[in-house]
């Protein structure tokens, strides 16, 4: 099965819908079943479970970045970093590898035990 992600405004995802592989023989394909299905003209890209299009799967609230051609979820802290090879973002310190439970703590910009 092929996943379409529907872009809105500033590129964030609206909605993830699934057509048929039989169907979306390729992305354009895929786009032209769904804005017919619809009556629209809206804006789908495909994503991917696994990764391999666009990075990361899209989900409702993700953005997509038409210049890394990339699917990047909404930003968990601000302090975070986008990592540009994953497209994920990431901590500003690393979590500890001691084996205890921790959570993000924003404003010491450090991880606290859980």
């Amino acid at each position: 099965m092929a996943h379409f992600a529907k872009l809105g405004n500033n590129n964030i995802v609206e909605r993830v819908e699934v057509v048929h592989n039989n169907i979306a023989t390729d992305e354009q394909a895929g786009v032209d079943f769904l804005n017919n299905l619809y009556n629209t003209e809206d804006v789908w890209k495909q994503t991917s479970y696994n990764g391999n299009i666009r990075k990361n799967f899209a989900g409702i609230g993700y953005s997509y970045d038409q210049t890394r051609d990339a699917f990047i979820p909404p930003k968990p802290y601000e302090s975070w970093i986008l990592d540009e090879t994953t497209c994920l973002w990431k901590a500003p310190v690393a979590y500890p590898t001691d084996g205890k439970e921790y959570d993000w703590n924003e404003d010491t910009t450090s991880w606290s035990e859980v």
